[in-house]
């Protein structure tokens, strides 16, 4: 019997936001409106959405001893997250620097702070965290080291559930653990390089070629794409308008670890998650707009 429906071992940061006309480009000043601050980070975010859908959810993160640390922590415990895994100090907790347009689309610069510091001496003194899940989730705000470590020590028959954000070259005993690997079409092509191809399929088979056991596309509103080796399949979002897309991929990728493990098959868990990150665009904010699961059902 598992504590945990998902472990989620990554960033968390304090989210900065300010909402401009457009996007300033290179040496240009633009002004925008006012500063709010908000709880984040990918990790964090990933544990909130799966919590506020009804999993039993803990998070392996870092922290600093600090006012966003304990911004942080609060909203953890507001969501039902069990906190136990993340460790305080080290350095000042990461912060996000987003600026969000009118359409809702959003440019993100992470300052990692804390999140840097989560060590793979971390991962391994947190051993009984991993044996308590039946899903482990990570992403690459925390140093990839650390990620390799969580590979390592991954108990068998725990699930691995990887988006690689911010995309980078990854190692082959981590892609060998995925099941599944989530990109968007940016992580896709930076981790195939100038082959990858013009369709979601064609990342997706390559992608599978580096040795994941499974591939999730994310398409934004178009929904998904899945491949599990035996054939792709495209899964449908549902249509609705964005307030801001801050966090929603996070969403997806809880939602969609969470289904994994209760044991629904990977189209059909995809299915679920494109619905609750179609909820998250809907309202502003990363943690503040993931829905719960009757707001999911009424989509």
């Amino acid at each position: 019997m598992y504590d945990y429906d998902l472990l989620v071992v990554g960033s968390a940061n304090a989210d900065l936001v300010i909402g401009v006309e457009r996007r300033p480009a290179a040496g240009e000043t633009v002004l925008g409106g006012d500063l709010s601050t908000h709880p984040g980070g990918k990790g964090a975010n990933q544990a909130v959405a799966a919590a506020r859908l009804g999993a039993r959810t803990a998070l392996l993160a870092r922290v600093g001893e600090d006012g966003h640390g304990r911004l942080l922590l609060d909203s953890l415990r507001s969501a039902g997250v069990d906190p136990s895994g993340v460790l305080e100090g080290g350095a000042p907790t990461g912060v996000a620097l987003i600026t969000v347009d009118p359409s809702g689309d959003n440019s993100i610069v992470v300052s990692p702070g804390a999140n840097a510091r989560l060590t793979p001496a971390d991962v391994r003194e947190s051993a009984a965290l991993l044996r308590a899940a039946r899903v482990v989730s990570a992403q690459l705000e925390i140093p990839l080291e650390t990620v390799a470590e969580v590979v390592r020590q991954l108990p068998s028959g725990t699930r691995f559930v990887l988006n690689p954000s911010p995309p980078r070259p990854l190692p082959a005993e981590v892609l060998a653990a995925c099941d599944p690997l989530i990109v968007n079409e940016h992580e896709a092509r930076v981790i195939l390089g100038e082959d990858a191809g013009a369709e979601p399929e064609d990342w997706a088979r390559g992608l599978l070629a580096l040795g994941p056991r499974s591939v999730v596309v994310t398409l934004g509103a178009e929904g998904a794409l899945v491949h599990d080796g035996s054939g792709a399949a495209r899964v449908a979002s549902v249509k609705v308008d964005a307030v801001d897309t801050t966090g929603a991929g996070d969403a997806f990728t809880a939602a969609l670890a969470w289904r994994l493990g209760a044991g629904a098959a990977l189209a059909e868990a995809a299915g679920y998650a494109a619905r609750v990150g179609a909820a998250a665009v809907t309202r502003a904010g990363a943690q503040e707009s993931y829905p719960t699961a009757s707001e999911v059902e009424q989509l």
